[in-house]
């Protein structure tokens, strides 16, 4: 319901108005209180130290499941909170409004149904679940710094502890990339650096699982330039070879599955959405695309660049065997894993048994929100990650968004952040911030808006680039910024050095910085 549908022209301030409030939020109450009794087994199956966190999310999801803007405006205009920031601490929130309703209206007050999260705690708890899961809170700032590191991070001992100066607060290792022994000696450098700086710095270790990738171009070619109408094949790694000549280019696809899962008609994207097409016919050898989304001028198609297939049933595991064997050599030094392309709840038990078969308790969990259908179900993944003491999520931004569709990425992040604060589980913001600054040294006004719109997240994670280092202190900088004026949700009102225009000599102290 739009503001123009709610009746405003009524009294807000009436015995008959407040009363109507204090009913509709008592069966809101009751509403949340029976969803929790209803999934019952489900919270009684995350970790102890979780269950408290479990319950608010329920409540949250319950609270959530009608359209509440109509009550909202109701609330705000007899001057009380409109439920728009009680994620972390929801059943909390509706009975201290009845309670001040029944204040207001002379009654007593309800008995409390026990609410699991009171209002400082929701924050403690997702504090205290930030600094197990990412490390301590850095000196002058809230949000953690994640960056990828790229190969240098093993050849040269003295870069990590560069990063690390800038601002890194968690070094990322990327399972796609090099292989164990890099990883490995990557590890080495930091904890080597945390030891001679005396600085926290955990290692995220993300597993590649079923990513699709490009592979080699036919003909031996480096790249393909593609416009809008061309064709192009994409085919079984078997079908390409360097001495390979054909009508049409073709590239190969490094997994298999797709040629059997695609459909005809389905889109297809390749780099992070740069190149679109549908997919016309089958060959062969695999799949014809007609190109239908490309640059101005052609967009160049490399190897190793990602496939996705929004509309596209995958029957893919998000733990690979290759992503098995890759977990032998990372987790004994691994503080947490990064589980990509995850689906379905039985996707995040494979990671955990595989986990426990390590007897890796001490290791936490990260969920890659990267799809529609995970997202779609991101509630029962959290409460299946949710059995681990330590987890948590990544919003990652790239292939969300080529997934669901550039138009939808900003609602859904959103979404995503609020449905973790309720779970009290710290998320990072990740794909393509500052990326600009990063990779060629320049910095848009766009990436600065959005690296300060990251502030609500509880991490954000730096790519790879010439230019990291710049980087990570131009994060730095934002967020410690940001700190003064943002909390999750909520403004923070420090005062305003704007304000002595008008009152330049007579501002209290307690203005003053």
């Amino acid at each position: 319901m739009g503001e123009s549908q709610v009746p405003t022209h009524q009294p807000a301030l009436t015995a008959s108005a407040l009363d109507r409030l204090a009913l509709e939020l008592e069966e809101l109450k009751q509403q949340l209180l029976s969803a929790e009794r209803e999934l019952a087994e489900t919270i009684a199956a995350v970790h102890p130290e979780n269950r408290r966190s479990a319950r608010n999310l329920i409540h949250y999801l319950a609270l959530r499941r009608r359209d509440l803007r109509a009550l909202q405006l109701r609330l705000a205009r007899v001057g009380l909170s409109s439920l728009g920031r009680s994620e972390s601490h929801v059943l909390t929130t509706i009975e201290r409004l009845i309670g001040m309703l029944a204040l207001a209206r002379g009654t007593a007050v309800p008995e409390s149904a026990g609410p699991p999260v009171g209002f400082c705690q929701g924050e403690r708890l997702l504090a205290g679940n930030t600094r197990r899961l990412l490390g301590p809170r850095p000196a002058r700032r809230v949000v953690r710094i994640v960056v990828t590191l790229p190969r240098e991070a093993a050849d040269d001992p003295r870069f990590v502890p560069e990063l690390m100066a800038a601002g890194m607060d968690c070094a990322r290792i990327n399972c796609a990339r090099d292989d164990a022994s890099v990883w490995s000696a990557m590890a080495d450098n930091v904890r080597a650096a945390r030891r001679s700086l005396a600085k926290d710095c955990r290692i995220l270790v993300d597993l590649r699982g079923p990513k699709l990738r490009t592979g080699a171009i036919a003909g031996g070619a480096r790249r393909l330039l593609l416009s809008v109408g061309d064709r192009v094949e994409l085919v079984h790694a078997r079908a390409v070879t360097p001495l390979h000549r054909a009508a049409l280019p073709r590239i190969a696809c490094t997994s298999t599955e797709v040629f059997d899962d695609a459909e005809l008609g389905q889109p297809i994207w390749f780099d992070d959405g740069r190149i679109g097409g549908t997919i016309e016919q089958r060959t062969d050898d695999g799949l014809l695309i007609l190109v239908t989304h490309a640059g101005p001028g052609g967009s160049k198609l490399r190897p190793e660049r990602g496939i996705n297939l929004p509309e596209t049933v995958m029957h893919l595991p998000a733990l690979s065997e290759e992503d098995l064997r890759d977990l032998d050599h990372v987790v004994d030094w691994a503080d947490a894993i990064e589980l990509s392309f995850v689906q379905k709840p039985e996707d995040v038990i494979a990671l955990l048994d595989a986990l426990d078969r390590h007897n890796a308790e001490h290791t936490g969990v990260i969920l890659k929100i990267e799809t529609r259908r995970a997202f779609a179900d991101l509630p029962r993944l959290l409460l299946t990650a949710m059995r681990r003491r330590s987890c948590g999520v990544m919003i990652a931004r790239g292939d969300l968004a080529v997934e669901a569709g550039f138009e939808r990425m900003a609602e859904m992040q959103e979404e995503i952040l609020w449905i973790a604060e309720a779970a009290h589980v710290p998320t990072i913001w990740a794909t393509q911030v500052l990326d600009n600054l990063a990779r060629d040294g320049t910095l848009s006004r766009a990436e600065m808006t959005d690296a300060a719109m990251s502030a609500r997240a509880e991490a954000v994670m730096l790519s790879k680039g010439p230019y990291i280092i710049d980087a990570i202190r131009a994060l730095d900088d934002i967020l410690v910024r940001m700190k003064e004026h943002q909390f999750k949700k909520r403004s923070l009102f420090r005062a305003l050095h704007i304000s002595k225009s008008l009152w330049p000599d007579t501002q209290p102290a307690s203005m003053r910085r």
